[in-house]
Parts: C-alpha cells; structure tokens; sequence
C-alpha cells in the first residue's frame, strides 16, 4: 500500500497533537495548523525540507539533482516558471488577431490607459522590462497607431508616450478575452484558496517591487547578499 507510510506519519502527528492537548478533544482546524506548523518547522541555519512532490517532466535518474529541485524554495521558484509561461500562453491565444503580440504589449498599454502619459524610461520600468525589450514593445505599439510620442519640453533626450483612442478602444475589446485569461490561470482554486493565494502574491509582489524599485538586485553577487542578510533573519 503505497499510502502507508503516510498515514504511518498522519497518525504519528495525531498522537503528538493529543498529547500536546490532554485536557481536550482536538479539532480538524487544530490539526490542520499543526500540520502546517511542523511541516515549517527546521533546525536553525539549515536548510528548508525537501517536498514530497513529483514533477511529470522528471525522469528517474539523478536523485540528488531532483531532491535539490524539490527544496521548498526551489520548488516555489519552479512552480512560478511553469505557472508564467502557462499564462503567456493563455495570453498569446487571447491576443490572436490584435496588433498586440506579447503580453508586455497588453501590459504597456494597460498601464498608459491610467496615465495621462509617460516617458519611455517610465513605461519600461513600470512594466518590468530590460531596456531593450521595453524599447521594443514601444516600437510595436507605436507603429500599429495604439500610443503616441512627442518631445518631453522639460528634457529634450526624453520623450513622452501616451495612449492613442484606437489603443484604448482596443484595448477595451481585450479585457473581455482577458477576463477568460484571469480564470483559466486561476483554474480549479475555490474562491477561499484565491483569496489566500492572492494574498501571499501581493505580499511577494510588495516585497519584489521593492527591490525593482530600489534596484538593490543588479549582480549574482547581489542575490547571495540580500539572500543570506534577509532570509536568514526570518528563518
């Protein structure tokens, strides 16, 4: 039976939580924290457990590659790439037949529909992108009519961008296919799992922005930084 093993150990936490709680019968919610507790729980400075998880794409052979993959922070980081190229795919469908080729493109015009207008350095921060590949969604944008430009009066090496009204009507036309997009990528989640998941997003999102924003990630030297100054102190 190949669920021994882990009814062995569900079993094996019951009695533990009992124990923990003599003078009371415990809850599902109880053990369900408990749970939740002791899977988090790790020595100090050590490394965080691997998953009991199984990847289709993996093979059989390397075992200690894929135990290293299947490390909790490895595996979120993982799972984050699979779920972001699902969602460019589902956004590249939703798109077909519209001058917007990318989901950077839809995302740039989203974000210049709420300006007034922008400079190109602007747009391309806001949208997440290197400078090269922002430049490109502008090119794009620009010769399908949805944005304009003209000379910043302020700074002559700059120039203002802003939402043209075929890009906004277009865009409204998207939204609705968009809207499919939405729930295709929240898939099967009940509306409570969205709003947790929602919620830890927003806080990975306030904690990335902050970074993009103070740009304190430029180098690999960079990323062990901040990974053994900060995460060590909420281990």
């Amino acid at each position: 039976m190949k669920s021994y093993q882990l009814i062995h150990e569900l079993i094996s936490l019951v009695e533990e939580l009992e124990q923990q709680n003599p003078d009371r019968a415990v809850t599902m919610q109880d053990f369900a924290g408990f749970v939740v507790h002791t899977a988090g729980k790790s020595a100090p400075g050590a490394a965080p457990p691997a998953l009991l998880s199984h990847d289709v794409r993996f093979g059989k052979n390397e075992k200690t590659a894929q135990e290293q993959a299947f490390q909790l922070d490895n595996n979120i980081g993982q799972l984050f790439v699979y779920m972001s190229r699902y969602a460019k795919s589902y956004i590249k469908k939703a798109l077909d037949g519209t001058p917007l080729v990318t989901a950077e493109d839809f995302t740039a015009l989203a974000i210049l529909l709420t300006h007034d207008n922008l400079s190109k350095s602007e747009l391309i921060h806001y949208n997440l992108q290197e400078k090269t590949s922002g430049t490109e969604v502008i090119r794009r944008l620009l010769a399908a009519g949805l944005i304009k430009q003209w000379d910043d009066v302020k700074d002559k090496r700059s120039r203002q961008i802003a939402i043209t009204d075929q890009g906004k009507q277009l865009l409204y036309v998207v939204f609705e296919d968009m809207n499919h997009v939405g729930k295709m990528i929240s898939g099967n989640l009940t509306v409570s799992e969205k709003l947790t998941l929602r919620y830890l997003l927003q806080k990975l999102e306030d904690f990335h922005q902050q970074h993009h924003q103070q740009k304190t990630i430029s180098s690999k030297a960079d990323l062990k930084r901040v990974t053994e100054t900060f995460f060590d102190q909420i281990d």
